[in-house]
């Protein structure tokens, strides 16, 4: 039965404390365990009843059979039978059967907890008796509780409801009745008892759901070796700005994934806030630091600067972790997001304001494309053009500063159009959202730092491509970034010239769409009055020359040498080989991995087999481009070398994921995007994020009574 051992006259669970397995759901194991207990008696009953109602407990099961302790207590390989009786069990059930006894070594013995056997014989006593079924009883109301608190978690529904002064009329009451109503009652029974203190228990059932699902998916990384830590953008959740972390890995049939772990708070001051975040991660959720092979942020605004001082904590406590740019995000994107320049930061806050526009009606899109038809009435194929990449996610692409300059007039129009809202076609919230953007895009500050960051990364464009392709193309932009920081650097050195050209651009433009070019006042505010500031030496200073040399600084910050050196290992990838099988192999490329693989001294030679099979391969054949489907590939088995390089570089973060492995994150996303701020909870979100965990209920009630004996 549930709570102690279900071998007869076994005390494991009642006055032995024993960790208590589940019967296992495969029917032949189940069978064997039955036969083992002598428990024929059980033998009619199907796996799944026996799997929620019964236990076996550690003490008949080998050492050997166990994977050892975790967060979610002692876990048993999948092949483990229970082998080890003594005299006294067993004899009980199925009296006309055979007994069987297995010996045990005395090493075997000295290696088990001790405890005092009872006679056989001895009836327990009725006090003793009536506790026991206390314990169960309450085992089996913890597990009911925990059950719908992981069906509320799972459907993202607060248990209790927003705005109620009575818990009785909580969404977590409202479970509780239909269970009741439906005859559970154990629940029913221990529900009068202790639904007056439920409340203040609350949060110590949510925390022990938390801790329990987030310990078997820090167990699961930890299992599978090297990871890479990655954040999200900050969120504000119950009023507390919160740091999403994720972490992606390559589990044991060599896939691509990554797990969502939670939110860390992400307030105070930036000195000691790397340090609390590390310490959250490492020290209480259990994640080990020293696994960690590379860590990407995604985060711009005024917290960039916090973010940065975190990335760089990391990169000092851990040098393994190299740090690079999400790839959620275009290279240009990102690295614009991480320079903390007011022009730069108002560009992409109100490209993301567009994107979130443009999503509150699709009527939206089908009005605009006609107000660029009638903007380049004269250019066609323009008009055409553009309007089929407004059809896409342009706010999102490697060349969004490119489309953004090209659309900002007829935006800018169309957009008036919208605000002022004449024939009463859209909503007051669309025509409000309307006025924010075109009172952003009429700042000349917003138009000259967008001139400005479209001819710059108009030198990371191709780079920026070639990172969102293959593993050849990716390589090739490894090899391609000391130029390209070359041609930034002497543009910086010429910044008088192109200066010139950029800011003539964009007063051309703003006299188009009669747009005030001046100062920002925010500036202005600080310089003494006797001060004039020309709008020209402005820009040059604190736009043109600021964003030349952010994005210089950004590029070199998340591609180091370390990153290049990293990427350059995808030219290892078959497709890659073979369009170089004319030229010398180059083995620096696989020896830079040499600290990562399992026999270092084979490295070189396995290196010149795997070059000479790819190379030597016809025209016709099948190439994979990938590193997903490179781990896959069968001969993989015979490279354990290249095995252990392909697996480092399937969780470097710049690297896309192949979609099944990115679900976590779209869940992610989707929640933050779709759940209103009222609603949103720390540990819900987790739970619903990760609804797809299995947990176990028994670990859950131990955790629980761990963190609250009473």
């Amino acid at each position: 039965m549930l709570g102690h051992c279900a071998v007869p006259n076994c005390t494991g669970g009642k006055s032995d404390s024993q960790p208590l397995f589940r019967f296992p759901l495969d029917s032949e194991r189940c069978k064997q365990w039955l036969e083992k207990c002598q428990r024929l008696d059980l033998i009619d009953k199907p796996p799944e009843q026996l799997y929620k109602y019964e236990r076996v407990c550690g003490k008949h099961f080998e050492p050997s059979t166990m994977d050892g302790e975790t967060q979610a207590g002692v876990v048993l390989k999948d092949d483990a039978v229970p082998t080890i009786f003594d005299e006294t069990e067993g004899t009980q059930t199925n009296p006309g059967k055979r007994k069987e006894t297995a010996k045990v070594n005395e090493k075997e013995v000295k290696g088990r907890k001790k405890m005092k056997k009872p006679d056989a014989a001895e009836e327990p006593a009725e006090e003793d008796t009536q506790t026991v079924s206390d314990e169960d009883d309450n085992r089996e109301y913890l597990k009911s509780i925990f059950e719908i608190m992981l069906l509320l978690g799972g459907h993202n529904i607060l248990p209790t409801d927003q705005g109620s002064d009575s818990f009785g009329q909580s969404n977590f009451q409202a479970l509780v009745e239909y269970r009741i109503n439906s005859g559970d009652k154990i629940l029913q029974k221990k529900w009068d008892e202790n639904k007056q203190k439920f409340p203040d228990e609350l949060n110590n059932l949510i925390n022990a759901c938390e801790q329990c699902i987030r310990g078997k998916l820090v167990d699961e990384v930890t299992q599978n070796g090297p990871f890479s830590l990655l954040t999200d953008e900050l969120v504000m959740i119950s009023g507390e700005l919160c740091l999403p972390v994720l972490v992606r890995f390559v589990d044991q049939s060599n896939r691509q994934q990554e797990r969502f772990l939670g939110f860390v708070s992400f307030s105070g001051d930036e000195d000691v806030l790397a340090e609390k975040v590390l310490s959250e991660i490492g020290e209480k959720w259990g994640l080990k630091m020293e696994q960690c092979k590379g860590q990407a942020h995604a985060c711009s605004g005024t917290h960039s600067s916090k973010i940065k001082k975190f990335a760089s904590k990391v990169a000092e406590k851990f040098p393994a972790a190299v740090l690079t740019v999400r790839s959620t995000q275009t290279v240009n994107i990102a690295v614009s997001s991480n320079m903390a320049l007011s022009g730069v930061q108002l560009v992409t806050s109100t490209l993301k304001k567009i994107e979130s526009f443009f999503s509150l009606s699709p009527l939206l899109i089908t009005e605009f494309e006609q107000a660029i038809s009638l903007f380049y009435a004269d250019r066609e194929e323009k008009a055409n053009a553009l309007k089929e990449i407004c059809q896409t996610n342009w706010t999102s692409c490697y060349n969004v500063f490119e489309v953004g300059a090209e659309i900002y007039e007829s935006l800018l129009l169309w957009l008036d159009s919208v605000n002022d809202n004449e024939d009463v076609r859209w909503s007051d919230q669309i025509a409000q959202e309307a006025m924010v953007i075109s009172k952003a895009l009429t700042d000349f500050e917003f138009l000259m730092t967008l001139i400005v960051l479209k001819n710059i990364t108009a030198l990371t464009k191709a780079f920026g491509k070639n990172m969102l392709g293959d593993a050849e193309e990716i390589s090739c932009a490894a090899n391609s970034l000391p130029a390209v920081l070359h041609s930034i650097k002497e543009v910086a050195d010429n910044i008088e010239v192109y200066h010139e050209f950029w800011y003539e651009e964009a007063m051309n433009v703003a006299a188009a769409v009669d747009v005030v070019v001046k100062v920002p006042r925010a500036f202005v505010r600080k310089q003494a009055e006797s001060v004039v500031i020309q709008p020209d030496s402005y820009y040059k200073e604190h736009v043109s020359l600021a964003v030349v040399h952010g994005l210089y600084v950004e590029l070199n910050d998340v591609f180091s040498e370390c990153v290049l050196k990293t990427l350059e290992g995808l030219s290892l990838v078959p497709a890659a080989i073979y369009q170089k099988k004319s030229a010398k192999p180059d083995e620096d490329c696989v020896q830079f991995f040499k600290n990562d693989v399992p026999n270092p001294g084979a490295l070189s030679a396995e290196f010149s087999c795997w070059w000479v099979k790819w190379s030597k391969k016809s025209k016709q054949e099948h190439f994979v481009t990938n590193i997903q489907d490179t781990l896959q590939l069968a001969d993989m088995k015979f490279f354990p070398n290249m095995l252990a390089v392909f697996r480092r570089l399937a969780i470097v973060p710049c690297l896309s994921l192949e979609s099944t492995s990115n679900a976590v994150y779209k869940r992610f996303k989707r929640y933050m995007e779709n759940v209103p701020d009222k609603l949103k909870s720390k540990s819900i979100a987790f739970m619903n994020i990760n609804s797809h965990v299995k947990c176990d209920l028994d670990a859950m009630i131990e955790l629980y009574v761990k963190n609250g004996p009473e």
